[in-house]
């Protein structure tokens, strides 16, 4: 599958694209980069940014697999939804600034109705974090919007 610039395989515009790039994307599997730097989005006043936002790196690594499967079918890119984890764990605080980070993401199940199970890593220098994203993308988002605004 061809790794597409990040822009144009997330649902996401400008700083709320947390990833700099594709690096692989094959089959059921997607490898995301990203470097912190100062300023933005979620990064701390040091140039650090939060572990936690590991979270948001892994469910935009998802995304940006999935954008690439519908642009590889030609079809449009898909709003999705992170509904969880159960555990996130990292051994860092914190992804210290200047940090190259590398963002995995494999597909583990998924069913008919969009529901997805994905096993994510984060690593780095001396970094390691993991979860497990539970994430839904209905097969068509507009009558998804359309059926929740009835109720």
């Amino acid at each position: 599958m061809t790794p597409w610039p990040i822009a144009e395989v997330v649902p996401h515009a400008g700083e709320m694209i947390l990833l700099d790039g594709i690096e692989q994307v094959e089959g059921e599997r997607i490898v995301c980069t990203r470097t912190v730097h100062s300023g933005g989005l979620f990064v701390d006043e040091d140039g650090s940014m939060p572990s936690w936002v590991g979270v948001e790196l892994m469910a935009q690594a998802i995304a940006a697999w999935a954008g690439c499967r519908a642009r590889a079918q030609q079809c449009p890119v898909q709003l999705g939804f992170l509904l969880g984890t159960r555990h996130y764990s990292c051994n860092v605080d914190s992804f210290p600034a200047g940090t190259r980070l590398r963002v995995e993401a494999v597909r583990e199940f998924h069913d008919e109705q969009g529901m997805a199970v994905f096993l994510c890593h984060i690593e780095g220098p001396g970094i390691h974090a993991e979860a497990r994203l539970n994430v839904f993308s209905p097969p068509d988002v507009n009558a998804f919007f359309e059926q929740e605004s009835k109720e």
